[in-house]
């Protein structure tokens, strides 16, 4: 997928970008460069490779460290609520917005 200076244009109106035509050629040139890898990255087959939930893990065995879930707080709801304008069975009411 190439794109062209008008893309780059439009791209920098929507982002509210003010850029010279030099930058533009070198923001052509950068994306058209982005979207060259992306399109190789999508040409490997993944098939059969498991993802990895840590780069470190594919040279080494890593154990997951994972704490208890425990509740260790305790419930403030009311002390929370006590300065809202509105309750009702604990829930915050808001006036209605939309129709």
């Amino acid at each position: 997928m190439a794109l062209t200076l008008q893309d780059v244009s439009r791209i920098a109106h929507l982002a509210r970008l003010e850029l010279s035509a030099p930058q533009q050629a070198l923001m052509l040139e950068q994306l058209n460069g982005f979207f060259g890898i992306v399109e190789q990255m999508s040409a490997v087959d993944t098939r059969g490779v498991e993802p990895l939930y840590t780069p470190l893990s594919a040279v080494q065995a890593v154990e997951l460290r994972l704490r208890d879930d425990l509740v260790t707080e305790t419930d403030r709801r009311q002390a929370n609520q006590r300065s809202a304008p509105a309750v009702e069975d604990g829930l915050f009411l808001v006036p209605k917005v939309i129709e």
